[in-house]
């Protein structure tokens, strides 16, 4: 941890964010059929040949996991495209953020429920004390 966690880093959040939503997208699944298996392509590169590039696997790429930090740009396209490493595409989103966020009214139904659990842990908490 950055400085025993008196520091912290808000694109590290967003990094963080996204690999466990790639991770938990990976523990889905995938649908395994002709398709994502690719046979076509197979027969029509051969095996042992390179199956990066072909559109079946650009098509089917983000089944697995679907990044929003991390792009699967060839490596020419990312240079193409600026170069952005990922700690600047999740500074960007950091921005974004915090300047467009709308934080959600929390409904006075729930709101209610949420306080009467911390009551009863604070009642608890001081039977414990005694």
């Amino acid at each position: 941890m950055l400085e025993l966690g008196v520091t912290f880093s808000l694109e590290q959040l967003v990094i963080d964010n996204d690999i466990i939503a790639m991770e938990k997208k990976a523990m889905e699944g995938v649908v395994i059929s002709e398709e994502t298996l690719a046979v076509d392509a197979i027969k029509q590169i051969g095996v042992g040949n390179d199956f990066i590039g072909h559109e079946s696997t650009m098509a089917n790429i983000d089944l697995a996991s679907d990044p929003m930090i991390f792009d699967r740009f060839m490596i020419g396209d990312w240079k193409a495209a600026g170069s952005k490493a990922a700690i600047d595409v999740a500074h960007d989103i950091v921005v974004d953020v915090l300047k467009n966020h709308k934080v959600l009214e929390i409904p006075a139904d729930k709101l209610k429920a949420m306080e009467a659990i911390v009551v009863e842990a604070d009642k608890a908490f001081m039977a414990n004390q005694q």
